[in-house]
């Protein structure tokens, strides 16, 4: 029978980073696979080992299943049932880290409002990126509570004109020629004069990979279904870049062109750190994302193109106290040093008000003509 499963959290002085859920089962289970023995995994725990051997022996009872091979004279090993048990677990959070990190953030949002009374607050629908949780802690310190929700680049764009949110987060590559892909999927969803763009940041988007493998993947390689690939979900700015790429190198011509990758709308993952979780547990060969995602699991990084992150508003949400503040803490030094501390980013026009047709080059081209149009 499968134990239940029960959450908690605590207040404690210092901030947590990221979005770890603490369990001394995986921490122990991940100690055994790097150090081989139960002495050294309680050395580097800080535990004693009779302590770290009875409370495996208490997991072993409680789940009904051997998490060790207990062999005198060899190498402690997981069991297969604690292999996958680890890696489905570490699979299941990097899954749900936006989540966690937005339920954390809200959490404090409850705190500050107890202590202050008041509190300038913001609803944001993004792309994912991981910047933004750093940029949510820099705000939470002047007084300002961002509430950051995932999604697509589209999604957050139609979110932001349906009002279900004040700032919508995407991304777009810095392009000089018409994008056919891009123009058809963000243009309808911004509107000259009616949107504005606030900057931020910058980051390198490319192939990660597992540095196994015998050759490095390339576009033309995934398209002839060599490797694995996990892609991100539809509407993602992500998935739309991973077309774009393609069909600028003649491999792909609408969803048709995408049969010979293998994967492509069957292994789908939300966030650019599901994909790196999947490509490091083996679950695919190589996925599209950003660089400090495939630095964080361990994987090798091709480059293909710098993009720009940008915060889009309605026009009269500019002079809203919450917006100015946040375009306040976006131009501090403290988030410069924020977004240098992850691998391919960097801050670009930092709190600036962009101009959609300046910022976005690819919008100056004509649309593209509906059928049955004249002229």
């Amino acid at each position: 029978m499968t134990p239940g499963i029960h959450l908690h959290y605590t207040f404690e002085r210092d901030e947590q980073a990221g979005a770890r859920i603490v369990h001394p089962l995986f921490d122990t289970l991940a100690a055994l696979q790097t150090h081989g023995s139960i002495k050294h995994a309680a050395q580097a725990l800080g535990l004693s080992y009779r302590f770290v051997w009875g409370s495996l022996r208490a997991w072993e009872a409680e789940l009904g299943q051997p998490l060790v091979q207990w062999m005198r004279g060899t190498r402690a090993q997981l069991t297969p049932y604690a292999l996958r048990l680890l890696w489905a677990e570490r699979q299941a959070r990097t899954r749900m880290r936006p989540h966690i990190e937005a339920l954390r953030a809200e959490l404090r949002h409850v705190l500050a409002l107890a202590e202050a009374g008041e509190l300038d607050a913001v609803d944001v629908l993004a792309s994912h990126d991981l910047a933004l949780p750093r940029l949510q802690t820099l705000a939470a310190r002047e007084a300002l509570h961002l509430s950051i929700a995932f999604a697509g680049s589209a999604e957050a764009l139609r979110g932001l004109n349906e009002g279900r949110c004040q700032l919508a987060g995407f991304h777009a590559p810095r392009l000089s020629e018409e994008s056919t892909v891009f123009a058809e999927a963000l243009r309808p969803l911004l509107r000259p004069g009616e949107h504005k763009l606030i900057g931020s940041h910058s980051r390198w988007q490319g192939l990660m990979y597992a540095p196994g493998l015998a050759e490095a993947p390339t576009l033309r390689s995934i398209a002839d279904g060599r490797y694995r690939f996990v892609n991100r979900q539809t509407g993602s700015g992500t998935r739309l870049l991973f077309e774009h790429l393609m069909r600028g190198a003649g491999l792909m011509n609408g969803a048709a062109g995408a049969a010979g990758v293998e994967g492509y709308d069957e292994r789908v993952e939300h966030t650019h750190v599901a994909v790196a979780a999947s490509v490091a547990a083996g679950l695919a060969d190589v996925g599209l994302g950003v660089e400090a995602a495939a630095r964080e699991f361990g994987l090798a990084f091709a480059p293909l193109v710098e993009e720009d992150y940008y915060l889009a508003c309605l026009k009269p949400a500019l002079d809203s106290p919450a917006v100015q503040r946040l375009r306040r803490v976006l131009a501090q030094p403290q988030w410069a040093e924020a977004v240098a501390a992850l691998p391919g980013y960097r801050v670009q026009r930092t709190g600036e008000v962009l101009a959609l047709t300046r910022a976005l080059p690819w919008w100056q081209f004509k649309q593209p003509r509906r059928a049955g149009q004249s002229g």
